[in-house]
């Protein structure tokens, strides 16, 4: 097809200035982890892409951890030395229990199945997303920031999608498009208009975030590792930033924010620290540095991940609970399985619903699997067990994986995973009335609070 875009020498801005409509195959909207992703693999393979997103990069967002798995990624998007100048480094994932005396647990991603990721990042994500966006950029797409897309009619014509957007500074375009992927993220952009996002009744959640100064660090090599704090209202992230910022978070459920009341949203974070000595005694001399924010409706799920000329990638499609660090690395994978499909669908009409569907599996692969840990991640049984892992089977190191985001490719965890099941629930029933009163107080938990959490 004639590319409409500016030619070389030209500006993003001239063609948006253009009154005639843009043409692409691939129209993205939005420019984090999936979004960027999925314009640069595309780009790359000769498709035209136009990227639109409603920010200007560099801008703040949580989600600062990332995971072993993300590795092998970057490498294949020619990012790897870049996010490496701005990350630090993440040797292994630390859990806190106060049913266990407050003592710590780490799992240290070397001793997983396959010992060739043993390290992670934790980074800035303004720094990070921004990377990869210029990196699309790089890679051929065309990139309007500050331009949010407004409607989509995915119906326009049988060969063509139009979307319309608008300019910060009031300039319209409109958009032709063969094929649209939504990464919008927690915007879910299609999904709420198509009304097709729904809360996970299994595990509704909040979580309040902010940015400290001057927190307490493990020292050595364990310095960039993130910690996870259960506390009695759900769990606290800890993250260390290479520059010295380190981004605390807590994750709770509806009936914990309706105890809020008056209070701001920085003293109800700072209240929630205090319910969590060994967190609280890191923060002792540490100051807030990035003012607290919430979310509400943590967590969600659409009911499908594709339609005839489009796909719902990364948060766009769901969001789980965050404890395993693994929206980033779902983010990209679905790219990188997205970008295959949709290559197939523009070059090979035929075995487009072939494509499409499977790319559905691979992209409901992963909040699966992370899903049945995170459902029981706060049950009494699932504390003990991580709290004293065995590797019998090679349970142990099969976890490890998990943690690491090893869910991809060949590694063969799955008769270990299978294993450790089992004895989650024979140990669920070996404490049978624990575990009852337990999830009869999740249940509890977990109702639905009609309004979102506000600064």
């Amino acid at each position: 097809m004639e590319n409409t875009y500016p030619a070389a020498g030209g500006t993003a801005s001239e063609a948006a200035s253009s009154s005639s409509p843009l043409q692409c195959d691939v129209l993205v909207i939005g420019g984090g982890p999936a979004g960027s992703t999925a314009a640069t693999l595309l780009a790359r393979q000769g498709h035209s892409v136009l990227l639109l997103d409603k920010d200007r990069h560099p801008r703040f967002h949580i989600g600062e951890s990332l995971l072993p798995a993300n590795l092998p990624l970057f490498e294949q998007l020619g990012v790897a030395d870049e996010i490496r100048a701005i990350g630090i480094t993440k040797h292994a994932a630390e859990f806190v229990s106060p049913a266990h005396g407050n003592r710590k647990q780490a799992f240290e991603f070397a001793q997983a199945w396959d010992k060739t990721m043993p390290f992670a990042y934790q980074v800035r994500r303004s720094e990070f997303d921004r990377i990869l966006l210029d990196n699309a950029a790089r890679s051929g797409a065309q990139v309007f920031q500050q331009c949010k897309v407004e409607s989509v009619d995915l119906e326009a014509t049988p060969e063509w999608a139009e979307a319309r957007a608008r300019h910060t500074d009031g300039r319209e375009i409109t958009c032709r498009a063969r094929f649209v992927v939504d990464a919008s993220g927690r915007d879910t952009f299609l999904a709420s208009r198509m009304k097709i996002k729904h809360k996970n009744p299994r595990h509704n959640s909040v979580a309040v975030f902010a940015h400290f100064a001057n927190a307490r660090r493990n020292p050595g090599a364990a310095e960039g590792n993130i910690t996870i704090y259960w506390f009695d209202h759900g769990w606290f992230w800890f993250i260390p930033l290479q520059d010295g910022a380190t981004s605390v978070g807590m994750v709770t459920w509806p009936y914990f924010m309706r105890t809020r009341g008056e209070r701001s949203l920085r003293q109800f974070l700072l209240d929630g620290i205090a319910q969590c000595p060994p967190l609280a005694e890191r923060l002792q001399d540490a100051q807030i540095v990035h003012e607290p924010e919430a979310t509400g409706n943590f967590s969600y799920l659409s009911e499908r991940t594709h339609g005839r000329n489009y796909v719902l990638l990364g948060d766009a499609f769901a969001f789980i609970d965050p404890v395993f660090s693994s929206g980033v690395l779902l983010a990209m994978q679905s790219a990188f399985a997205a970008a295959r499909a949709i290559d197939v669908w523009l070059k090979q009409p035929a075995q487009r619903a072939q494509a499409l569907a499977q790319l559905d599996r691979d992209m409901r692969h992963g909040p699966r699997e992370f899903s049945w840990f995170i459902y029981r991640m706060t049950t009494p049984a699932m504390r003990d067990l991580f709290m004293g892992p065995r590797n019998t089977f090679r349970v142990k190191e099969a976890i490890i994986s998990l943690l690491a985001g090893d869910i991809y490719g060949q590694t063969p965890i799955w008769r270990s995973l299978r294993v450790f099941k089992a004895i989650y629930y024979l140990t669920s029933l070996a404490q049978l009335p624990t575990s009852l009163r337990s999830w009869r107080w999740r249940k509890q938990a977990i109702r639905t609070v009609d309004e979102a959490p506000q600064g």
